[in-house]
C-alpha cells in the first residue's frame, strides 16, 4: 500500500513509487505526449496529493517525470476541446487547475523537484510549487501562453514568486525560452546539474530532508510560507517566539537538543 488509506492506489497518468515509508516519488508518466496536462493528470495530482498530505510518516516528496519533457502544458487535445467550451465550462475547468496547484503548494511535506527535460506554460505552475528544484543542464522553461492569445493566470501566483517580478514581467510577454542556468540566476531553480549527476543530486536532497526533525521541517515549510511578504509588526514578533517556544518545549525539540549535547543521533533517525 503506498498510503495507509486512499482512492488513488492506481493513478492512470501517474506512477507512484515509495522507496521508503518517508519517501514518496510522484511520476508524471505520460511521455508520449511530453507529460502534458489534462483533466485526469490534473484531478490524479489532486487526489495523490491530499493523500500524502494525510500521511503522518512521509518526511519528502519527489516530483519527477518520465520521457524527455518534464511537462508540456495542456494536453493537445484538452485544448481542441476547451476551444468549444463556454465561459463558465472554462471557469470551471480552470478552477480545477488552480485547485490543483493550490493542494500542491499547500502539502505540508516537501518537495523536491526533478526536472529532467523541458518545462512550458502550466508545467512551469508544477516546477514553482516544489520546495527544492533541481534542474538539468540542458533543459529549457516558457511561459508560451501568450503566443497562444492566452495567459499564464492560474500558475502566475506561484511563477511570480518564484522567479520574481521583474523577470516574469519579460517572459509573460515575451514568450521566450530560458535556460535552467537562467531560472538558476533567478532563483527559482536552486541547482544546476548534469543528466547523469541528477539521480544522486536529488537522492542527496532526500538524504539531507530526512536526516531533520520531521515535524520541525513541516512547520519550517509552514513558517515560510506564513512570514513571508509580512511587515515586521509586534504581532509577527510575538507569533514567532510563540513557535520557536513551542518547538523548543516539544518532545521533538527536546529530543533534538539532547541528542546534538549528548554527541547522539535523534530518535527520528535510529
Amino acid at each position: 500500500m503506498l498510503f495507509r488509506s486512499t482512492d488513488m492506489q492506481n493513478p492512470t497518468t501517474l506512477e507512484l513509487r515509495r522507496p521508503t515509508s518517508f519517501c514518496i516519488e510522484v511520476w508524471l508518466n505520460r511521455p508520449d505526449v511530453r507529460n502534458a496536462f489534462n483533466e485526469t493528470v490534473i484531478a490524479e495530482l489532486t487526489q495523490v496529493f491530499q493523500d500524502i498530505a494525510r500521511d503522518d510518516q512521509l518526511r519528502v516528496v519527489v516530483l519527477a517525470a518520465h520521457g524527455k519533457a518534464f511537462c508540456a502544458g495542456a494536453d493537445l487535445n484538452w485544448m481542441q476541446a476547451m476551444s468549444g467550451y463556454s465561459w463558465d465550462q472554462n471557469r470551471a475547468d480552470a478552477q480545477q487547475l488552480a485547485d490543483m496547484l493550490w493542494t500542491l503548494d499547500q502539502c505540508p511535506v516537501p518537495i523536491v523537484g526533478r526536472v529532467q527535460g523541458d518545462c512550458y506554460a502550466g508545467g512551469m505552475g508544477l516546477a514553482s510549487v516544489c520546495d527544492v528544484l533541481v534542474a538539468v543542464d540542458t533543459m529549457q522553461f516558457c511561459l508560451s501562453e501568450a503566443r497562444l492569445g492566452l495567459m499564464p493566470a492560474t500558475i502566475s501566483p506561484y511563477v511570480i514568486r518564484a522567479m520574481g517580478v521583474q523577470a516574469s514581467r519579460r517572459y509573460f510577454v515575451t514568450a521566450e525560452r530560458f535556460s535552467a542556468q537562467q531560472a538558476h540566476a533567478m532563483g527559482m531553480v536552486h541547482e544546476v546539474c548534469s543528466a547523469e549527476q541528477l539521480d544522486a543530486t536529488i537522492s542527496q536532497h532526500v538524504s539531507q530532508l530526512i536526516a531533520n526533525g520531521p515535524h520541525a521541517v513541516r512547520l519550517c515549510k509552514q513558517l515560510v510560507r506564513d512570514v513571508a511578504n509580512v511587515p515586521n509588526t509586534q504581532t509577527l514578533r510575538d507569533d514567532t517566539a510563540k513557535r520557536i517556544a513551542d518547538i523548543r518545549a516539544s518532545a521533538e525539540g527536546k529530543e533534538g537538543l539532547q541528542s546534538f549535547l549528548n554527541k547522539r543521533p535523534p530518535n527520528w533517525l535510529v
